[in-house]
Parts: C-alpha cells; structure tokens; sequence
C-alpha cells in the first residue's frame, strides 16, 4: 500500500488488493477510484456494478461501499478531504468555489453503483491527470503543490460535467421526461440564489405555467418542490458544518435563510438534532446510507 500525503485539500492512495477490507469512514467529501487492472464488483446500497481495467467511480464517505474483488485489482483513491476548507492560506485559490463545487458532487450525484465517466474522452482525460498527480506527489512533495492544485481543478470539472450527464437518484428509473433532470440540475446548480428557486422563475425558465410546475416537480420526483430545495439546501449545510470553518451566520447568510435562528430550526425540523447535536455527534444525516456489506 502506497499512501502519498500530498499537502493539499486531498489524499491519494495506490494499492493492489486480493480482498476487500471495510476502511475507516471519514465526513471527507468523496473519492475518485481509479482502476488500473484488475476484475470484480462493485457494491453500493445493496446494488451491484461489474468492474474491470479503466473503471472510474466516486465513494461518498459513508459505510455503503464495498467491493467484491475477482482478480487482483490495483485501485488508485484520490481522496478530497476538508483540511484545505479549514485553512484558507494554504493556497492562494478560491477556496469558496473550490468549497461549493465539491459540495455539488457529494449532495447530487447518484449514490447507485456504475461506473461515474459518461465519456471515452473525459476517461482518458482523469487517467492523465491522475497519472501526473501521482507523479508530481511522488516526485516533488510540498513543491508541487501549485501545480497539483491546478490539475485538482481540473478533476473537479470534469466529474461535475459527468455528473450533470448522469440520472438523479430522485427520478423513478422508468421515467422518461429529460425535463425533470433539466429543473434538478437546475436547482442545485442555483441552490445559493434563492431568487432563482422561486416558483415564477422556474416557470419561465421551464415554459411552464406556475401552477404547473409545482404539478409536475411533485409528480415526477414524489416530493413537494419546497421540500425538495429545502432538503437539498440541509444537505449543503451539513457539508460546511462538518467539513468547513463558516460561521453560521455565513451558512445562514450563504443558502438564503433568515438568520441563525430560522436555519437552526429549519435544521433540526429535517435532521432530528440540534446544530450543535449534529456537531457533536459528527457524522452525516440526510447524506447518510446504510453499509451495504460488512
């Protein structure tokens, strides 16, 4: 087992492995797994997804993966942890962009088993970043750190171009109305700009009239539109309460709510827990799944 402490917002992992051993869980934001060679399956809440030579997926850190190894397999994990959110001068990049782009991948991408590339051109792309990320790592340290930052973004932007590619979780499976993954990607991509949630917004965007677009969110997706952004919206906040330094006046101000008091209500309303219980007890609720495999 190789593990390459990169001094920077992630961690990257390369091993070859016979069996599969349940790892300690962090409230990091995922990993990008990479497999180099090797055959089996993967398992994510009780489904399960052939793997082979090229195969890329993200693991959300919660006890609901495992894999099933056939053939040796050499995986590469590209963890993205929150050290680098807890400490602003690290690097001089956005780290409130950085922040809300990996806030997107772990509340919105589909937690079923598959392989996460939608393309043969954004798969070549990641291997030949990974590839020079561990090479970079290895060869340079602390020296790299620029440039292994840059390469890190790229990363975030092309699993972000895939994700929104891919089907949400939310949507029944026989379902066959793109307009509903548009107004989810939608949503989520405005979530920090309440004047775009609204109603009469949506309308126009969509070309639906108000009344009919509550119609058919709820339809589609088995939830009131309300709930859905104010779900999603929790989800954001137990992210920065768990893997940022924001204040929560910040994470009040950020997401639209009232004020401290209007989120810590609205938060304990959703999760069952006090922000503070929440802290506390520092793991994951409305992103929490149950493990799929001991």
């Amino acid at each position: 087992m190789e593990v390459l402490e990169a001094y920077k917002p992630f961690e990257i992992q390369e091993v070859e492995l016979t069996e599969w051993k349940q790892r300690p869980v962090k409230n990091n934001f995922f990993e990008l797994v990479l497999v180099k060679n090797g055959e089996g399956t993967q398992c994510i809440n009780y489904n399960n997804y052939s793997y082979s030579k090229g195969s890329m997926f993200l693991l959300p850190p919660l006890k609901c993966h495992s894999f099933t190894i056939n053939a040796p397999t050499n995986f590469v994990f590209l963890k993205f942890t929150d050290s680098f959110f807890k400490n602003v001068n690290r690097i001089t990049i956005d780290r409130n962009e950085w922040f809300k782009e990996a806030s997107y991948i772990l509340s919105n991408y589909n937690q079923l088993p598959g392989d996460i590339i939608k393309s043969d051109i954004d798969r070549n792309h990641l291997e030949s970043l990974i590839a020079m990320i561990l090479q970079e790592t290895r060869n340079y340290g602390k020296d790299s750190i620029n440039l292994v930052t840059s390469l890190m973004t790229s990363v975030l932007e092309i699993l972000i171009r895939n994700i929104k590619k891919s089907s949400y979780s939310e949507v029944s499976a026989t379902n066959s109305d793109d307009r509903i993954t548009k107004m989810l990607t939608y949503i989520n991509e405005n979530i920090h700009k309440s004047e775009r949630l609204k109603i009469e917004h949506l309308a126009d965007v969509f070309m639906m009239s108000p009344t009919y677009v509550s119609e058919f969110f709820k339809k589609q997706v088995n939830l009131p539109l309300r709930e859905y952004i104010i779900k999603a919206k929790i989800k954001l906040v137990e992210i920065r309460l768990l893997n940022s330094d924001y204040t929560l006046t910040e994470i009040a101000d950020e997401l639209g709510f009232t004020d401290v008091s209007h989120l810590s209500k609205t938060f304990k309303r959703y999760v069952g827990k006090s922000i503070r219980e929440f802290k506390n007890e520092g793991e994951y609720m409305l992103l929490k799944r149950t493990a799929c495999a001991s």
